[in-house]
């Protein structure tokens, strides 16, 4: 039987533990992967936690992870055995396991020179990051201040919104100002960054928009954040084509997808826990061995 990262019971991390589980049996349009990395984001946590209960019911014990890099071991229309792909997880969630069902509509064939552990992290932050730009529909010499831009969504949305020409500035963490300034940033604490500019990705919440005026602002924040402030909640596209475009761009050097941290399988649990403390710059992935499974 495969073995999952899974919780118990909504909460803290004292529910999760390894599980042997059944072998996922994939529906009508989906497909089943081998596992060789695992995307770690704060939302795992969030959904451990029951925060996402109201739109996002599981049954108990529930997998935790929702991206995925692997091998397809079943098919659907569209790919065959063996192809090397990447995506989002069927129902949000089951990707700290050895195997997982992906959408076929929205998982992506992985190009050649693209790691399993850059492929994972592609399709909630990376995705995330680039449906964000093309809802703010900035132009080049525009400026955008990035609320939050040491994370996995801010590190690939500061990269792509300077490779389109656009002036960045982001709040993060003082142990994360020099990477981000690597990046093309201009960083700043979390309590300063310009009064003004011209649209604002805010990706942290709470108070951070109290100072900034923008005319265009979006969040991936709570909905009472959105309407307290003007901004505009973010609405993810799920098209596999940014997908592909964003797994193109890492594969030929242009985008640097921020994996700065991978945990073996069986340190799971740590490496949600880094995530969870929020101290990470980039992105941590979770990976699994390759080749037969015993």
């Amino acid at each position: 039987m495969p073995l999952g990262y899974v919780f118990t019971s909504y909460g803290g991390p004292g529910s999760q533990r390894f599980l042997d589980l059944p072998m996922p049996e994939p529906g009508p349009g989906e497909v089943l992967v081998e596992v060789h990395a695992a995307g770690v984001n704060p939302v795992d946590w969030k959904v451990r936690e029951g925060m996402h209960r109201a739109f996002l019911p599981l049954e108990l014990p529930a997998v935790l992870g929702r991206e995925v890099a692997g091998t397809v071991v079943r098919s659907a229309p569209g790919f065959a055995v063996g192809d090397r792909v990447c995506g989002p997880t069927v129902g949000g969630c089951g990707g700290y396991a050895e195997f997982a069902l992906l959408p076929a509509d929205r998982a992506a064939r992985m190009p050649e020179g693209l790691s399993f552990t850059d492929a994972a992290v592609l399709p909630i932050a990376a995705g995330t990051a680039y449906d964000a730009l093309e809802a703010l529909d900035l132009r080049p010499g525009e400026s955008l201040l990035i609320l939050g831009v040491g994370g996995g969504v801010g590190t690939v949305a500061a990269q792509l919104a300077v490779m389109r020409g656009i002036e960045v500035a982001g709040t993060a963490s003082p142990s994360k100002h020099v990477y981000v300034e690597q990046l093309g940033v201009v960083a700043y604490d979390h309590d300063q960054g310009p009064s003004r500019v011209d649209a604002v990705l805010d990706l942290v919440g709470g108070d951070a928009l109290r100072a900034v005026c923008a005319e265009r602002i979006l969040t991936v924040a709570d909905p009472a954040v959105a309407a307290q402030y003007g901004a505009q909640p973010l609405k993810r596209s799920g098209d596999p084509g940014v997908l592909a475009v964003l797994a193109e761009l890492v594969a030929n050097g242009k985008l640097d997808p921020g994996v700065r941290q991978v945990f073996p399988f069986a340190e799971a649990g740590d490496a949600l826990a880094v995530v969870e403390a929020g101290q990470v710059a980039g992105k941590v992935v979770i990976g699994l061995p390759t080749g037969p499974r015993h």
